[in-house]
């Protein structure tokens, strides 16, 4: 059943890493996708009601889905997580977590603010990881520079964002992007894996 929940493997984390839209987020879970433990992760496709980006592909990048289809399996338990953000429907497989986790992998969640509360709430165990960065201007420059939303859209999600960074505190670790260094992000989030592995090696988190 997509709601059924089950224990995880000893030691297998849920890492939620969150931010506001920008501060590049992708950019370094693919750092660590290049490092030697983030081969070891499984990276949680998010579920979404958006329309497919330039490249995107289904099932890589998103799992893309129609109104309905978000709708029916939410409603069944299959989501982990959902929120609605700028206009359109966001969730987390919650059985890709829960395989990730019985397979003894580390399941790294890539999640907006509103998400990552939700996660903490069904998941006390979590790992929250808040993604700043350097500057509120720094990060408007990075959201104009994406290309991929309309003035009227970047208002939206600059206004969202000054939201979003105060909700930091909520989080158990903070990571610095600096602009230009996204490997140097990567390294901290890295520490954090493995120290929180050393803290709790026996510990099954049921999802």
């Amino acid at each position: 059943m997509p709601g059924q929940r089950r224990e995880g493997a000893a030691g297998a984390q849920v890492i939620v890493i969150s931010g506001p839209s920008g501060v590049g987020k992708d950019t370094i879970i693919n750092e660590l996708r290049r490092r030697p433990i983030g081969q070891t992760f499984h990276y949680v496709v998010t579920c979404t009601t958006r329309e497919p980006r330039a490249g995107e592909m289904n099932g890589v990048h998103y799992h893309f889905h129609t109104d309905e289809t978000f709708a029916a399996l939410n409603a069944a338990s299959g989501l982990l997580e959902s929120a609605s953000v700028h206009g359109r429907s966001y969730g987390t497989p919650r059985s890709e977590v829960r395989d990730a986790l019985e397979r003894g992998q580390d399941a790294i969640l890539k999640i907006d603010v509103q998400g990552a509360r939700s996660v903490r709430a069904a998941i006390p165990e979590a790992i929250l990881i808040f993604i700043a960065p350097p500057s509120a201007e720094a990060l408007a420059v990075r959201l104009a520079g994406r290309g991929t939303e309309t003035a009227e859209e970047l208002v939206t999600r600059a206004k969202s964002a000054i939201v979003e960074m105060d909700r930091a505190k909520e989080y158990d670790y903070l990571v610095l992007n600096e602009t230009g260094y996204p490997e140097e992000a990567a390294a901290q989030v890295e520490k954090i894996v493995l120290a929180e592995r050393a803290k709790h090696p026996e510990r099954r988190i049921t999802v």
